[in-house]
């Protein structure tokens, strides 16, 4: 077997390995904390919430069934890799959902004459814990290039026409709308379920968002020194830190020296030793740091990565 298919066959069961580990989050917290904790959500999910809320028709059959014409839009627009990667999001989770709801609302009732789910009828720890577990699964599937489908395809769909508006803003504006729709579902505590449904879908949000993009992050370190020092500095980045830098000249502008500019990308996790290392080397030396959100080349991403 040569290099390259097995570099292949690695990736390809890397990617599905945190797929599933996605899955297994995401549906834990609509199940176990949303559902259980009588909260809704957003996209195709909170549907399914609002049904069971209605009907007690199971969340996880809903969500498959409301799923199949969206995934046949995935197919069209993103092509085949991505409607089967995304089906089996699909199938896996409900599948969860529907094991998860039985599980706790039904074999282990009969076994110990009692119910375990809410785990705490706090509705604060059941929107923030719940949003937070859908939002981390929800980052890796999507950082792996697949989808839930639901509302999860036009929203890949409207992030390819506003570049500029973060994937989990407009998922967030869809969540919205879904969220105003279940004030009809959920009689009691009205205002109470919408504010902590509303809170659970920003701790999503926030918590999404920084999955999907939060690992591209980087420092941009500008370091302006003298030639000597610049030297110094350059040397120990590459040697301690493994990290790239690039010379820029320039020249005072109010002495008129001669100074270099170290020009640096590094991991957050590494900046602190960076940070040491200038000051060990020149303690005058001026240094501008910033945070880079996306930074494509070695060691980062692809520059041909799809955009998500």
């Amino acid at each position: 077997m040569s290099n390259e298919k097995k570099l292949k066959i690695k990736d390809f069961t890397r990617r599905y390995l945190l797929i599933t580990l996605g899955c297994v989050l995401y549906a834990s917290g609509v199940v176990l904390f949303l559902q259980a904790g009588n909260l809704s959500g957003g996209g195709v999910t909170g549907i399914a919430l609002i049904i069971n809320e209605v009907s007690g028709f199971s969340t996880g059959i809903t969500t498959f069934i409301i799923n199949v014409p969206l995934m046949l839009w995935g197919w069209k627009v993103f092509g085949k890799e991505f409607f089967f990667s995304t089906l089996y999001v699909i199938a896996f989770s409900s599948l969860l959902m529907w094991l998860t709801d039985k599980t706790f609302l039904e074999w282990v009732p009969e076994i110990y004459g009692r119910h375990l789910l809410p785990f705490t009828d706090n509705m604060l720890i059941n929107a923030v814990t719940g949003g937070a577990l859908f939002g981390l699964g929800m980052g890796l599937i999507f950082r792996c290039g697949s989808s839930s489908g639901g509302t999860d395809i036009p929203v890949k769909v409207l992030k390819k026409k506003f570049r500029h508006i973060s994937t989990g803003v407009i998922s967030m504006v869809s969540d919205v709308i879904v969220v105003a729709c279940s004030a009809f579902a959920y009689k009691e505590n009205t205002l109470e379920v919408l504010f902590f449904t509303v809170l659970s879908v920003v701790v999503f949000t926030v918590v999404f968002d920084r999955v999907l993009y939060g690992g591209n992050s980087a420092k941009m370190v500008f370091i302006v020194s003298d030639k000597q020092a610049s030297q110094a500095i350059c040397d120990r980045v590459l040697k301690e830190l493994d990290a790239g830098a690039t010379f820029i000249d320039a020249r005072g502008g109010y002495t008129g020296e001669d100074k270099k500019v170290l020009l640096c990308v590094v991991k957050p996790i590494v900046y602190p030793k960076l940070r040491d290392i200038v000051r060990e080397e020149d303690k005058k030396a001026f240094m501008i740091v910033s945070s880079a959100k996306e930074i494509y080349g070695e060691g980062y991403l692809s520059p041909d990565k799809e955009e998500i």
